[in-house]
């Protein structure tokens, strides 16, 4: 993906979170499957909504939110290239990022690399995955890139650690085989 590209990807995720947040959108996408468990966001930028492992944090879109092993607390280690994949949650701009029923997790704000602000959850910082097409998907989980492995976030923050039972990876290959090839698999 170009440089050009990207940004237009970036302000476009920003506008949707901001247009989100002046019309009160939910999370609730029709025919998708996946029922969303709380309408509320922050600021249009997150929910929980019930996918193949359970209940997950997502974004406005109701597309579902990572987490990457390798990040520590308050730092995101998502370098331009890995967040071409794995897009940041946008923090709501001017604002203190607030609570959202159903999001046990203190939430909080963090910068990226980029210097792009960030929402965290329980310390760790959010991402998106391109590859999920549909609110619900959950392709991105378990995948090894970027120095760590990705993983769907819980209401309370934490990792959810098992694997979908019909959820393929992003390659159509296992992940064990994503790793041996690399990592990236994109």
């Amino acid at each position: 993906m170009s440089g050009s590209t990207f940004t237009i990807r970036l302000l476009g995720a920003t506008a949707a979170v901001l247009l989100a947040s002046a019309c009160g959108s939910s999370t609730a996408t029709p025919g998708t499957g996946a029922s969303p468990t709380s309408a509320a966001t922050t600021g249009g930028a997150l929910g929980v909504r019930t996918t193949s492992l359970g209940p997950v944090v997502v974004d406005a879109k109701g597309f579902t939110v990572y987490l990457l092993t390798a990040d520590t607390p308050g730092h995101s280690s998502c370098s331009a290239q890995c967040l071409v994949y794995w897009p940041l949650v946008p923090a709501p701009a001017g604002t203190t990022v607030p609570s959202v029923k159903g999001i046990n997790a203190a939430l909080a704000e963090t910068k990226a690399i980029s210097g792009a602000s960030m929402v965290t959850a329980a310390g760790r910082p959010l991402y998106t995955f391109v590859k999920d097409k549909a609110p619900g998907d959950v392709t991105g989980q378990g995948v090894k890139a970027f120095g760590g492995t990705w993983y769907a976030v819980s209401p309370s923050g934490a990792a959810i650690t098992a694997h979908a039972a019909s959820a393929p990876s992003p390659s159509g290959s296992t992940s064990t085989s994503t790793a041996a090839r690399g990592g990236y698999g994109y």
